[in-house]
C-alpha cells in the first residue's frame, strides 16, 4: 500500500542521517523603511596567559563595533579537547566543543566601542592548548569590522488593519509544479526538493528547502515572479559553511532585535541554525550551532518512541520566542526563550498538542500570527485513511495555546485533495510540508487571513520507490474563499 511505503521509508530516511507581490492588505499598505543603523560587529581578543599540567587560564575581551548591545551571548568551539571550568564576570557552559558565554547582572550593556570583559579556568586533555580562531556575538561573527548596512522592509497597514476572519473550511486553487530538482557539476543527481520556507523581501521570493543527492542538505532560490521560479538557478549550501552532511527541512525569517536573518533547520540530533546579514547571498551564511545545548529534551525522549525528531519552527510574540518541533509519533513540543536570550536559552519544553493517533499529528507544523487580530493559526501535516499527506489547523489567542479545531479533519481539511483543485491537471494528490507565504518577514511570523498562499511539496501520485528518491516538487496553493 501507498501508506505502508511512505510511512516506513520515512523512518528509513531520518535514520540514515499566479504572480504574487507583497501581500495586499484589504486597507490601504505602504512599505516602511526603518531608518539605516549600524550594522553588528565586534572583535574579541582572547588569550591564555597561564598554563600548567592539564590546565590553563583564559582572558577574553569583547568590543562592541556595532549598535549598544543589552544582553550578550559569546559563542566559540575549543580545537583539542578544552573545558570551561570555573568562570568570572559571565555564566558558561559548553556543549562538546562549544562553549556559550552570557553576561551577568552587572556587565549585560555594551556601548558601541564599548568592551567588556570576563575570565575562566579550563582543562586540558594534553599539552595541546591552541587558542580559538572563531567567536560569534549575539550571532554575528567577530570580524573586527562593521558588517554592510542592513534595512529590512516591512509591510504595515496605514488605514484599519486586515478586517476578514479566517474561515471555518478552505477552498484552494493550486499551480502546476514550480520548482523542481535541478542538478549541477557537483550534484549531478538530485532527485526532490521538499520541505519549502519563504519569505517575499526587496521584491523577491527567496525559497529555501531541502534537496535529496547523495544525502539530504539544503538549497536556496531566488525570484521576483512565480513564472520565473522554474528557471531561476539553485544554489546548494553545502558548497557555503552551512557544509556537508545531514541538514534538512529549512525555515528562515528575519530576527529584528538583532538584524539579522536566521536559517532553522534539522540535524538529526538537533535544531541547528545559521545567520547571515544578507539572504541574497547564499555564500554568506555561517557555520552551523545547535539550539540545545544538552541535545534531545528529556519529555520528548520519554515520547518519541520510535518516532523521530523533525520539522524545527521558530516564532516569537513581544517577549518569547518558541521552537517547535515534531515526533512523527503523535506529538508537538514547544521550547521557550526570552527575547533578550535568543538563540540562546531554550528550555520548558512541554508537548503542545498530542493525539493518540499518531498519523494525525504527524509533522511540519507551522504556527502563525494572524494579522489584524489576536489570535494564532497552527497547521500540521497528517497521514490520511488513504495514506495521503494532507494539513490540519487550529487557532489560538496565545502561541501557548489552548489549541482549538479549525479545519482538521479529512472531510474538512486545511489542504488535501478534496478541497484542492488543480486546473492545469492532477500532478499531485499529496499536499506535503509547506509554509505560507507572510505578510511580512520578521520572528512573528504574521499572515494576512485575506490573501493566504501556500507553498508545499507535492509528487506524481503514481511515483513510488524509496521515499529518498521519490521527486518531491514545489507547488503554491491560493485560496479561493477569502471572507474578506
Amino acid at each position: 500500500m501507498f501508506f505502508a511505503r511512505l510511512f516506513a521509508s520515512r523512518r528509513a530516511r531520518l535514520a540514515v542521517a499566479a504572480a504574487v507581490p507583497l501581500v495586499t492588505l484589504s486597507a490601504i499598505t505602504a512599505v516602511t523603511l526603518p531608518p539605516a543603523a549600524a550594522a553588528p560587529g565586534c572583535s574579541v581578543s582572547y588569550s591564555a596567559p597561564s598554563t600548567w599540567d592539564g590546565g590553563f587560564t583564559a582572558n577574553v575581551a569583547v568590543t562592541n563595533l556595532g549598535d549598544a548591545i543589552d544582553g550578550w551571548t559569546l559563542t566559540w568551539s575549543f580545537g583539542a579537547g578544552q573545558q570551561v571550568k570555573q568562570a568570572w564576570n559571565a555564566e558558561a557552559s559548553q556543549s562538546g566543543a562549544q562553549v556559550t558565554a552570557r553576561n551577568v547582572s552587572y556587565n549585560a550593556t555594551i556601548p558601541t566601542g564599548g568592551k567588556v570583559e570576563f575570565g575562566f579556568n579550563g582543562s586540558t586533555s594534553g599539552t595541546s592548548n591552541p587558542n580559538p580562531t572563531e567567536f560569534t556575538l549575539n550571532g554575528t561573527l567577530c570580524t573586527g569590522d562593521v558588517g554592510p548596512t542592513t534595512t529590512t522592509t516591512t509591510t504595515t497597514t496605514t488605514g484599519n488593519p486586515p478586517a476578514g476572519n479566517l474561515p471555518s473550511s478552505f477552498r484552494w486553487s493550486s499551480s502546476g509544479a514550480l520548482i523542481s530538482p535541478k542538478p549541477d557539476s557537483a550534484h549531478p543527481n538530485v532527485y526532490s526538493v521538499k520541505d519549502p520556507s519563504v519569505v517575499y523581501y526587496n521584491g523577491k521570493y527567496h525559497v529555501f528547502a531541502s534537496v535529496y543527492t547523495t544525502g539530504y542538505n539544503i538549497m536556496y532560490t531566488s525570484f521576483t515572479d512565480w513564472s520565473q521560479a522554474a528557471s531561476a538557478p539553485h544554489h546548494y549550501l553545502d558548497r557555503t559553511a552551512v557544509g556537508g552532511g545531514y541538514k534538512a527541512a529549512p525555515h528562515v525569517f528575519y530576527f529584528a532585535p538583532q538584524r539579522l536573518w536566521y536559517l532553522v533547520y534539522q540535524t538529526g540530533s538537533n535544531a541547528s541554525y545559521s545567520t547571515t546579514a544578507d539572504i541574497s547571498n547564499p555564500s554568506s551564511w555561517s557555520a552551523p550551532k545547535n539550539f540545545y545545548a544538552n541535545g534531545m529534551p528529556q519529555i520528548i525522549r520519554d515520547n518519541i518512541g520510535n518516532g523521530y525528531w523533525v520539522d524545527f519552527w521558530m516564532v516569537c510574540d513581544t517577549a518569547k520566542c518558541y521552537l517547535f518541533s515534531s515526533d512523527d509519533n503523535g506529538h508537538l513540543y514547544r521550547s521557550e526563550t526570552t527575547l533578550a536570550q535568543f538563540p540562546n536559552g531554550f528550555t520548558n519544553t512541554v508537548i503542545a498538542l498530542q493525539d493518540s493517533n499518531k498519523n494525525r499529528l504527524f509533522e511540519a507544523s507551522n504556527v502563525y500570527k494572524v494579522a489584524g487580530r489576536n489570535q494564532w493559526m497552527l497547521i500540521v501535516e497528517a497521514i490520511g485513511s488513504d495514506g495521503r499527506r494532507w494539513f490540519r489547523t487550529w487557532t489560538a489567542s496565545s502561541i501557548t495555546g489552548p489549541w482549538s479545531p479549525l479545519a482538521a479533519e479529512e472531510s474538512n481539511p486545511f489542504a488535501r485533495s478534496n478541497n484542492v483543485t488543480l486546473p492545469g491537471g492532477q500532478w499531485t494528490r499529496d499536499f506535503s510540508h509547506g509554509e505560507m507565504i507572510r505578510a511580512g518577514v520578521d520572528q512573528t511570523m504574521e499572515i494576512n487571513p485575506c490573501q493566504l498562499r501556500f507553498l508545499y511539496q507535492g509528487i506524481n501520485p503514481s511515483a513510488g520507490g524509496d521515499y529518498n528518491k521519490l521527486p518531491w516538487k514545489l507547488g503554491l496553493l491560493t485560496q479561493t474563499n477569502s471572507t474578506c
